[in-house]
């Protein structure tokens, strides 16, 4: 049969969890919620659906030597490093020629390095259905994940919710999808809830590599003529050349906006597994464990009529007093105090370091 290969995306910066996430080590390379990292946990939890031997790691250079170190099962082979970020796209596009080389018939499955799954074993049957679908078939999948409030910082996709419509895998709980939606405002978010056929988009993808490759050529033929230069490179002298100048000429783009948006056979699988793609650090505070005035507290903390607050501060002692609906993220060097519900424009002050050159906060 053949391989069922992980590829993990694990080259963002995470500005959003500034001032612990920094450019060598951002989010997915920290122990953020748990004792492991994220990067870790997302490797550990395809176990037994993927191999070690069979994972995928798409970097960057900065990241590459900490990659490895979390991850020695996996080859070093397999931890490919991307000369510039460009998007989800030609990530996903230059894993799939590696992952062709390991096996043409591979099926991928395409995971974020940086979300929280609580309930393990629901993800694998989800993954497990989709990789088998993908296995008999052409078709591009995606996992969504079955809304619980209107939240309006996540896409959303709409699926076809008709007994009648053509889709030979109904019957296996997989879908047919209509349309991406953009994040939407409050009402809008309402609206699709309520419609009872919208899933948020997860960003994880299962597909097999022979079909992801030729619809970004169909969709994407200019990458695809960089893609084709790379894979003529590969395992040879002037590999690393190539890659750059190739890497040079793409145009960075997102796997939805590229070819999911435009392929004709995309099918979504709905998910309800505890998942969290944990965006800001007002996300963090919501999974965390709290105390009874619903602080989360790591650290010296000493606080006195304090509320609601998250609080990260291991080596530095932290006083409170009569405060309430605030993120307090206290490092060596930087300090971020931050009201709850703002914590997305804790962006802007990473902006605003690379900015001014402050690169040693960076």
């Amino acid at each position: 049969m053949a391989a069922t290969c992980g590829v993990i995306m694990a080259g963002g910066v995470g500005t959003r969890f500034w001032p612990r996430s920094r450019e060598k080590f951002p989010k997915h390379l920290l122990p953020i919620v748990g004792k492991d990292t994220m990067l870790q946990n997302t490797v550990k939890r395809l176990d037994p659906l993927v191999l070690p031997g069979d994972t995928f790691v798409v970097t960057n250079r900065l990241q590459k030597s900490a990659v490895m170190k979390q991850l020695p099962q996996i080859p070093e082979e397999h931890v490919i490093v991307e000369p510039v970020g460009r998007n989800t796209a030609p990530c996903i596009g230059l894993a799939a020629l590696h992952v062709r080389r390991l096996d043409p018939e591979a099926v991928m499955v395409v995971l974020p390095a940086d979300h929280i799954i609580r309930d393990e074993e629901a993800f694998r049957s989800a993954l497990s259905l989709a990789v088998a679908t993908a296995r008999e078939s052409s078709s591009l999948l995606t996992i969504g994940i079955t809304p619980t409030h209107p939240e309006t910082g996540y896409g959303y996709i709409q699926f076809v919710n008709d007994d009648t419509a053509e889709n030979p895998y109904r019957e296996q709980g997989v879908m047919r999808v209509k349309t991406f939606a953009e994040k939407p405002n409050a009402q809008t978010a309402e609206q699709f809830l309520a419609s009872g056929d919208f899933l948020w988009n997860s960003g994880m993808f299962v597909w097999r590599v022979d079909a992801i490759l030729e619809q970004i050529r169909i969709c994407l033929p200019d990458m695809y003529a960089q893609l084709e230069k790379i894979d003529d490179a590969i395992g040879g002298p002037h590999y690393q050349q190539t890659l750059e100048t190739a890497y040079g000429m793409i145009r960075g783009i997102s796997i939805d906006y590229g070819v999911m948006e435009k392929s004709g056979s995309v099918y979504v699988i709905p998910g309800s597994f505890g998942w969290n793609d944990l965006g800001s650090w007002d996300e963090v505070s919501r999974v965390s464990g709290k105390d009874d005035n619903g602080n989360s507290i790591t650290g010296k903390v000493i606080q006195k009529d304090t509320k609601n607050t998250y609080i990260y501060s291991p080596d530095k002692v932290v006083a409170t007093v009569g405060v309430e609906d605030l993120i307090i993220v206290n490092t060596d060097d930087a300090l971020l105090i931050c009201r709850k519900g703002r914590s997305q424009d804790v962006k802007e002050i990473a902006d605003y370091l690379k900015r001014k050159q402050m690169n040693e906060y960076l």
